[in-house]
């Protein structure tokens, strides 16, 4: 179930760094580089010849995962510069698709990033190089061999160690060290609660709302026609006349312009024709997610009860306990002492514990038969409960100091289920953990580095090849509010999802598919299973640190993806001269908050002057597709 190993189809092998995701296949790969195997790539005439000569202005993409191959896809399409690939194996994974991919001039088949694969790939005139494979310790080795042939290269590589890639950025100004995991972790941990994506601009928490969640003060529409079972209709960002049709289409929507949509416009069309809308809006605050504590109490005590005990020991104690209850109620009403109710408990508590003293004849005595007879009873039920109840204190006291993490248990109610404790699982699990919520993972390899981290943060972790269904009930799914399957393979996550829907039908379900094809159909036939993409979420903030602009994080609308970024405009740079209108006319970009020279600390969003000029040391937060986005930076 994990997706570790160069083998992930969405983010490759994990890093050395603490966590999940053992660097599987690529940690072996440590000999000597294959000799370059060169593949050219379609378009002939960008030079696919030999590609130690590429002619200079290229980038290189190291990896052959889903993730390279997006950032290929990326590059090429959106920024249409041309790229050369070096992959581990041409053969296998995504080599042969990315052979396929119009302006690859070459592809290089080296089994590491050592010095002759990048001398293969003309590093030393390369414009930036992004290293999407490997552990994190050959990922920096490789950046460093890059920066030292190529001095200012632009170098982008992925690492599961944020903390690592944190003091490499500071040791390379010119690069960007990110985690795919890391950046879309957060839309399946908040698929999984029902909870916003957010993306924090300026002290303001952005999310996408959909139809009636919409708020008349919404910061702008970013997509509409949403169809659920045919989502090649959602238009992410479409042209506009102006912020006055989104105003609109709001007005539309909450019911109170029918005729508005009499326009002849196709963007300005109803709701109800057009399908449903979506529109980014700040989160006011956060909802809550834990339980009360009266059913957090109550589930700790049954969850103690079950671990510690099985059935039949459970019937001794309470039938001990109930006679031992009774004795105390008999001894409060024959007992002769004038004490009350508090020297009634404390006879019976020292009874219950072997201190009983008996009546002697001839001196002062308890009460009558009645009251003696309770205190036998008492006395001998406190034999049987008194030492099972201290044995199941320090059992508990020792699995504690030993690390043992309990099975699921009674009080694992409505939590998350995670399946598959690869690099993401484990992101994932960690954020739901981080609510306070319970989490329950499922786990096919035992020696899945994920493992170790979940139980490290006292999560259950459930290992095993048996049937997924009985995993899942074991798990105790019938409780669960959400199942999120992020293993790598995209078949062992549907089933997952189907178990799940079998047992328990109005479970929320969040899986990683990354076949689009196969989600669009998911989609259309699951009501309730949200499906999301690492390679997809991840690529763009990748191709963006390669142009050397800094997303600030991607948000899911469906199989969409948002785009926020935060653009510097410079002299003589496209973005210099412009106005917002400029920007947001042919689409795919929405311009939220401008930062002017002068104020640079202020946010002011929704510009109210779009006619204003954007000059040299301006800052602009923008909403944009992958499409826009290259737009507007190139």
């Amino acid at each position: 179930m994990t997706d570790q190993g160069r083998g992930s189809p969405e983010d490759g092998a994990a890093g050395t760094g603490t966590g999940a995701g053992a660097a599987g296949e690529a940690a072996a790969s440590t000999g000597t580089a294959d000799e370059a195997a060169v593949v050219p790539g379609p378009r002939g005439a960008e030079g696919d010849g030999d590609a130690g000569e590429p002619g200079g202005g290229h980038y290189i993409v190291c990896g052959g995962n889903s993730l390279a191959h997006r950032l290929i896809l990326e590059l090429t399409e959106q920024y249409e510069v041309p790229v050369i690939a070096v992959v581990p194996d041409r053969s296998r994974e995504h080599g042969p698709a990315i052979a396929q991919i119009p302006g690859v001039r070459a592809v290089l088949e080296h089994s590491t990033v050592t010095g002759e694969a990048l001398g293969a790939a003309d590093v030393a005139h390369a414009r930036g190089i992004a290293l999407m494979d490997g552990t994190d310790q050959e990922n920096i080795h490789a950046a460093l061999a890059a920066e030292n042939r190529n001095p200012g290269v632009r170098i982008v590589l992925r690492i599961f160690n944020q903390r690592l890639g944190e003091h490499l950025e500071k040791l390379l100004p010119n690069c960007a060290a990110l985690s795919g995991s890391a950046t879309a972790a957060p839309a399946f941990a908040n698929g999984a609660l029902g909870h916003p994506h957010t993306v924090e601009v300026g002290g303001r928490q952005l999310y996408v709302a959909y139809d009636g969640d919409i708020r008349p003060d919404q910061i702008c529409l970013v997509a509409d026609r949403i169809d659920r079972r045919d989502l090649s209709r959602l238009r992410l960002l479409p042209e506009t006349g102006g912020r006055a049709a989104e105003f609109i289409r709001i007005a539309e929507l909450m019911g109170g312009g029918e005729g508005l949509g009499a326009t002849g416009r196709p963007d300005l069309a109803p709701a109800h024709e057009s399908g449903g809308l979506a529109a980014l809006q700040t989160l006011d605050t956060e909802p809550p997610l834990r339980p009360p504590l009266r059913k957090r109490l109550k589930w700790w005590l049954l969850d103690g009860l079950k671990h510690f005990t099985n059935t039949r020991l459970r019937m001794i104690l309470i039938s001990a306990f109930v006679a031992i209850l009774l004795g105390g109620l008999v001894l409060a009403r024959h007992s002769s002492h004038p004490g009350g109710f508090g020297w009634t408990v404390y006879f019976t508590l020292l009874d219950a514990a072997g201190a009983v003293q008996p009546d002697v004849p001839g001196q002062q005595v308890l009460g009558d038969s009645w009251a003696r007879a309770a205190q036998v009873l008492i006395t001998f039920c406190g034999i049987t409960f008194v030492p099972v109840a201290t044995a199941i204190v320090v059992e508990a006291l020792a699995s504690g100091r030993r690390g043992v993490p309990r099975p699921p248990g009674a009080r694992t109610r409505d939590h998350v289920i995670v399946v598959g404790l690869g690099n993401v699982g484990t992101r994932v699990a960690a954020l739901v953990r981080a609510t306070g919520l319970p989490v329950v993972c499922l786990e096919r390899d035992p020696q899945a580095r994920g493992i170790a981290a979940a139980r490290a943060l006292g999560i259950p972790v459930l290992i095993g090849e048996g049937p997924l269904e009985a995993q899942l009930k074991q798990a105790r799914v019938k409780h669960a509010r959400a199942v999120v399957a992020v293993t790598s393979d995209d078949a062992a996550n549907l089933e997952a999802a189907l178990e799940a829907r079998a047992v328990r039908p109005e479970v929320r379900i969040v899986v990683r598919l990354f076949d689009d094809d196969f989600a669009h159909h998911v989609y259309a036939t699951l009501g309730n299973v949200a499906s999301r993409s690492v390679s997809y979420l991840a690529a763009p903030a990748f191709a963006a640190a390669l142009m050397g602009r800094e997303v600030l994080g991607t948000l899911s609308v469906f199989r969409h993806v948002l785009l926020i970024a935060e653009l510097t405009v410079e002299e003589g740079s496209g973005l210099d001269g412009q106005n917002t209108g400029d920007l947001e006319g042919p689409g795919g970009v929405r311009v939220l908050a401008v930062r002017l020279h002068r104020r640079p600390q202020d946010h002011q969003w929704n510009f109210a002057d779009r006619s204003r000029r954007l000059t040299p040391g301006d800052r602009i937060v923008v909403a944009a597709t992958r499409a826009g986005l290259a737009r507007v930076i190139q």
